[in-house]
C-alpha cells in the first residue's frame, strides 16, 4: 500500500506510541509486506488457541483463551503497522496493495473457524468466516467499480476482532461459572448477526451508487 486513497480510517495512527513503533520499524530491514504476512501467523496462532478451548480445561483453557485474545490483538497491530510503515515511513513496495488486502482473508477465516471449534460449533465459526469474507468482498467490489471504500459496520474487521477479544477474555474470567465454549458461541452469533447487517448495508450502497 503506497497511498492513502480508500485507506481504512484508524485513529490509532495518530497516537504517539504508534508513530514511535513505526519509526523503530522503519529503522530496520523489516518491510510492510513482511508485517502483513506475519499477521496471518498471528491469526493462525489465535485460531489454534481458541480451538484448543474445546479440549482444554481449567487453567489450560484460561491460558488458551488469553493467548488467543493476545494473538488477535497482535494481528490487528500488524494490520496497523504494515500501513504506517508503507505510507507514513514511505517504505511501500509495488506489491503493497496485494499484501495489504489478501492476508486479511485467511486471517479472518483462521480466527473465526478456530473460535467456532472452541465453542463446539464449527459450523457457526464457518458461517462467521464466510460472512466476514463476503463483507470484505463487497467493499473491494465497490472499489473496483470506482466507488469509495465502504468500511462501515456494525461488523467491520475491527469490530469482529474486538468481539473475539472481548469474548475470549470474558470467557476466561467467567470460566468458573460459565462454560467458555458457551461464551464464544454467543459472540459468534453476535458476529454472524452483525455481519449480515453489514453485508446488507454495503451491498445496498454498492447497488445504489450504480443508479
Amino acid at each position: 500500500m503506497t497511498g492513502t486513497k480508500n485507506r481504512r480510517p484508524l485513529t490509532s495512527r495518530d497516537t504517539g506510541w504508534a508513530r514511535a513503533v513505526t519509526r523503530r520499524l522503519a529503522a530496520t530491514r523489516i518491510t510492510p509486506d513482511q508485517v502483513s504476512a506475519f499477521s496471518v501467523v498471528a491469526a493462525v496462532l489465535a485460531g489454534l488457541s481458541l480451538a484448543a478451548v474445546a479440549w482444554a480445561d481449567g487453567g489450560w483453557a484460561i491460558a488458551a483463551l488469553l493467548v488467543g485474545a493476545a494473538m488477535v490483538q497482535l494481528r490487528l497491530l500488524c494490520n496497523l503497522f504494515d500501513g504506517m510503515l508503507a505510507v507514513e515511513a514511505g517504505r511501500g513496495g509495488p506489491a503493497g496493495a496485494f499484501w495489504n488486502e489478501v492476508p486479511d482473508r485467511p486471517a479472518d477465516i483462521a480466527i473465526l473457524v478456530g473460535m467456532g471449534m472452541g465453542a463446539g460449533e464449527p459450523w457457526l465459526g464457518w458461517a462467521a468466516a464466510v460472512l466476514a469474507v463476503f463483507v470484505a468482498y463487497l467493499r473491494a467490489f465497490g472499489v473496483s467499480l470506482g466507488q469509495a471504500a465502504d468500511y462501515r459496520g456494525p461488523m467491520a474487521k475491527q469490530h469482529r476482532m474486538a468481539a473475539v477479544t472481548v469474548a475470549a477474555v470474558g470467557a476466561a474470567v467467567l470460566s468458573p461459572w460459565v462454560a467458555p465454549g458457551a461464551v464464544l458461541a454467543v459472540a459468534l452469533w453476535v458476529i454472524v448477526a452483525g455481519s449480515t447487517v453489514t453485508a446488507l448495508r454495503r451491498g445496498r450502497t454498492v447497488h445504489d451508487r450504480l443508479l
